[in-house]
């Protein structure tokens, strides 16, 4: 217990001082870390720095130097597009976790506890040379006694115990953060970490990935454009995963010279992402240029599935909703969509939300991929939630960053290609199918009952409320902010006022029993009383002080 507390004191000081070296210390000074970091705290008085891209830049560099946890965050932040600007995501993009290799010797070891048998009886072949090497696991190429090339991805020994103590510290700087920064209702520290817990735990668990993969396969099995590896499951654990080796050539190495359709190839990879989205509600979370092989055919593969996004159908339908009122220009849609699926922290003023819709919706359609030049559609709508306090849900998050990466990618490939005109006839295939009698969900048979229901309901809850009305039983509750406030500035004020009242009695009772050569013991304490109940009203003013908070939102955006 001791020597953990000292590992954690000694790894507090270094990411402490990592802060200071990379211009965060500011941060550290608000958070009153001084007193326990002693000489390696930043001097007091240090500004806070400015958000722009150099910042964001040190910052990624900082996360670098951290380790994989740090890594692993950052990776985090640069899926949420709802939570930093386009600088900021672009930086963590670049965030890179290769990591030195592990011995051969390691690996080997690793595998033997993973699957409990000699590596000699699990593959004829492992190649000593790793194919990558990240912070959490390292690939090598092997082949199995049926002769069939694999890839073998091996977790990093105690990668898991070195995760878990850098989130418990995680975890109290959250804490702190919450007590200088001003967003503790969309977005709060602790409630990102929480998120991120979850995450990375789910990444150390290879059983996740295998689950991931599987699920993708069975949802593309006969679609012939894409390829998914297949999981060999008798030589895979919750550390070590083996799936089919699969040859390609990386999408951003993807040229016509070489005899591909760069049209085709584009098109193939947003028929693929729009019958994930609208058909199997199952997406993979990361398709960056590393993860898609482009195969002899203009086919792709796809690859790494540790970040799947999943969307109900109600998710599905709501997605649905909004790519076909954006398509027709239709910003009140718009607005009452995203109101509908993220969570307002307050009511939204729909007509204002409609009118900075409109403005975005009005920028960005009829242009093609190449003739935009600012931040993508999805990105700005985002924005414009977090700006309107909506919470948007994590999958279309991670949803935006996908699609912000595809878009990307045909950039790069085909930029003539409008993603909206290949899109639309899924989303309408979907649209139609809701209304379809035969449809297996029951989707419009569900809205009918609905109707039904609401038809039956409706006059007699009316009835209710007028007679509730009419016999004065009808009570409407008012909640405000601004009153509770008030009301809690009062109470404090009682409070003291009646502190102050005990304390100025103790003194003026102690000072007569002094004058009039009364019981000297009973003044003194008399006066002690007095000074206790003074030191109580000053504590409880301090404890109630509200101090003025770091604005992170308008830190980031300025």
């Amino acid at each position: 217990m001791l020597g953990r507390a000292f590992q954690d004191l000694n790894r507090l000081r270094q990411i402490s001082a990592a802060m200071a070296r990379h211009g965060f210390g500011a941060y550290l000074e608000k958070m009153r870390l001084r007193d326990v970091l002693g000489r390696e705290a930043p001097p007091p008085g240090q500004p806070l720095p400015t958000p722009d891209r150099k910042t964001a830049a040190r910052f990624r560099t900082m996360l670098g130097e951290l380790g994989p946890t740090f890594i692993k965050l950052g990776q985090l932040l640069s899926s949420r597009p709802d939570i930093l600007p386009a600088h900021w995501i672009e930086e963590l993009e670049a965030l890179q976790d290769a990591c030195p290799p592990v011995s051969i010797e390691e690996v080997r070891r690793q595998i033997e506890r993973g699957l409990g048998r000699p590596v000699e009886a699990l593959f004829a072949e492992l190649d000593p040379v790793p194919l990558a090497s990240a912070s959490i696991a390292q690939v090598h190429r092997a082949v199995t006694h049926r002769g069939e090339a694999v890839v073998v991805k091996v977790q990093r020994p105690r990668i898991r115990e070195q995760i878990e103590a850098d989130l418990d510290l995680l975890y109290e700087f959250a804490r702190l953060l919450e007590a200088v920064i001003e967003e503790t209702g969309i977005y709060t520290p602790s409630g990102l970490i929480e998120e991120f817990d979850r995450t990375v735990h789910e990444e150390l668990d290879f059983s996740n990935e295998a689950r991931n993969a599987k699920a993708m396969a069975a949802a593309a099995e006969g679609r012939e454009i894409i390829v998914i590896p297949r999981v060999h499951s008798d030589l895979s654990s919750s550390t070590i995963l083996t799936l089919d080796y699969v040859e390609g050539v990386k999408v951003s190495d993807v040229t016509a010279e070489a005899g591909f359709d760069l049209e085709r190839v584009a098109r193939n990879i947003i028929e693929a992402a729009f019958r994930q989205l609208f058909e199997d509600g199952l997406f993979h979370g990361d398709p960056h240029p590393g993860n898609i092989l482009v195969l002899p055919g203009n086919r792709i593969a796809l690859l790494d599935f540790g970040l799947v996004g999943r969307l109900t159908r109600a998710q599905q339908e709501a997605l649905v909703t909004l790519l076909v009122a954006i398509a027709l220009r239709d910003p009140e849609t718009v607005a009452r969509v995203l109101n509908r699926i993220g969570v307002p922290e307050s009511r939204t003023p729909i007509a204002e939300f409609r009118e900075d819709i409109r403005g975005i919706l009005d920028r960005y359609l009829g242009l093609k991929l190449d003739e935009i030049r600012t931040a993508t559609l999805l990105r700005d709508l985002l924005d414009l939630s977090v700006r309107h306090r909506i919470r948007i849900p994590k999958e279309y998050a991670v949803l935006a960053k996908a699609s912000i990466t595809i878009e990307g990618i045909i950039r790069r490939l085909y930029p003539k290609l409008d993603i909206l005109d290949v899109g639309l006839p899924y989303a309408k295939e979907l649209l139609l199918s809701r209304f379809n009698p035969g449809d297996a969900s029951g989707v419009l048979m569900k809205s009918l009952l609905k109707l039904q229901s609401l038809s039956e309901d409706v006059p007699a809850q009316l009835s209710q409320v007028l007679v509730d009305l009419e016999g004065g039983k009808f009570r409407v509750n008012v909640h405000s902010d601004a009153i509770d406030r008030i009301g809690g500035h009062v109470r404090a004020l009682g409070v003291m006022v009646f502190l102050g009242l005990l304390a100025a009695g103790f003194t003026v009772g102690a000072f007569v029993i002094l004058a009039t050569d009364g019981p000297r013991l009973a003044g003194l304490g008399a006066l002690a009383a007095a000074a206790l109940l003074s030191g109580v009203a000053a504590m409880y003013h301090l404890a109630t002080l509200r101090f003025r908070k770091i604005s992170v939102r308008r830190w980031l955006r300025r």
